[in-house]
């Protein structure tokens, strides 16, 4: 039997009454959620990045492709069944993912994109579009703030409105362990499998910016 998150404290100023399903409404909680993300950093097996709830039990796990330009990951329940497919679309002007329903890259199970919002920033903003949102004239959530620092923020549309938001996590232990720890607090009726699709994207974005440096 899967393990649910553990209820976090109440933030102030949640926003949403009923369930924003956009994975599924199976990761929306009626209660905040927090996870906890463990990335190995000197490994290149897969399984490298687990999500767990307070307590230590995985709630995903994430499967990177190897050997290949980091253009595809694919998250994981705890039993290891395929949730979604993130895929990168090499050679566009922006960083660009698209994210599938399952292991599918097929346009019918696009469930939503993401892009950079500019291709010159020292800070990090993404924009969030969702699969029926095709003119993107507007972006339906947005990401800021500063990935090194582990202080990204989610938010609802152009709205101030937070859905979720990173907390960094680091010791001297997780550090000679080669691992980077970090948590995210996922707001009330929130898809906190969406705001993880998230996280991994950011992650993978901040490698690529690593080996252009």
């Amino acid at each position: 039997m899967a393990h649910q998150p553990i209820p976090a404290p109440t933030p102030a100023g949640t926003q949403f009454t009923s369930p924003v399903p956009i994975v599924g409404p199976q990761y929306c909680a009626s209660y905040p959620v927090d996870l906890a993300i463990v990335k190995k950093v000197l490994t290149i097996t897969d399984g490298n990045f687990v999500v767990t709830d307070i307590n230590g039990n995985v709630i995903f796990k994430v499967k990177g492709a190897l050997l290949t330009l980091h253009d595809r990951r694919t998250l994981l329940d705890a039993a290891g069944n395929p949730i979604v497919t993130l895929r990168e679309k090499i050679m566009s002007a922006h960083d660009r993912w698209k994210i599938f329903r399952g292991e599918s890259v097929e346009a019918k199970d696009l469930i939503f994109s993401v892009k950079r919002s500019s291709m010159i920033q020292f800070k990090t903003k993404l924009h969030v579009f969702l699969a029926n949102n095709t003119k993107e004239d507007v972006c339906d959530y947005r990401i800021e703030g500063s990935w090194s620092e582990r202080s990204c923020v989610i938010y609802a549309g152009e709205s101030n409105t937070v859905i979720a938001q990173m907390h960094k996590k680091q010791n001297v232990q997780s550090v000679l362990l080669g691992k980077d720890n970090f948590s995210v607090t996922v707001y009330p009726n929130i898809d906190y499998a969406f705001i993880v699709a998230l996280i991994v994207i950011l992650d993978d974005i901040n490698d690529e910016a690593k080996v252009d440096d």
